[in-house]
């Protein structure tokens, strides 16, 4: 999956922007990472997500798939060949490590990221 395909499906998701940091770009929602990608310039040298804990050993065994560094042990993978996850299967996991940032949101917040527009009022 290209640079640009990567971007545009991560900044699809509601209310994500993006920052440049760490050696590439961070999207966040409401400040929090759910995906990294690391570059060398425009090349993709991996994509870091989010993942389930039970998730993590079956993704680490996979040939380049390991864990992130300097993200949380057991919760992050990078994957560093992107040929190893289909375009599909990687756009889902990106989605999965979203979900997952937005349900450790307070749930006050959860609500109003989850609520549909008022109407006359702006998106965000």
């Amino acid at each position: 999956m290209q640079l640009d395909r990567l971007r545009e499906f991560a900044l699809s998701l509601p209310h994500t922007n993006s920052s440049v940091q760490w050696g590439g770009v961070a999207f966040k929602v409401e400040g929090k990472v759910f995906l990294h990608i690391v570059l060398d310039e425009t090349i993709v040298e991996s994509v870091v997500f989010k993942c389930e804990p039970d998730e993590f050993d079956g993704l680490a065994e996979v040939d380049g798939i390991a864990q992130a560094h300097y993200f949380a042990r057991r919760h992050w993978v990078a994957v560093a060949d992107l040929a190893v996850l289909p375009a599909a299967e990687l756009q889902r996991r990106i989605r999965h490590s979203y979900d997952l940032v937005v349900a450790k949101l307070p749930k006050k917040l959860q609500a109003a990221l989850m609520a549909p527009p008022r109407y006359g009022a702006r998106a965000k």
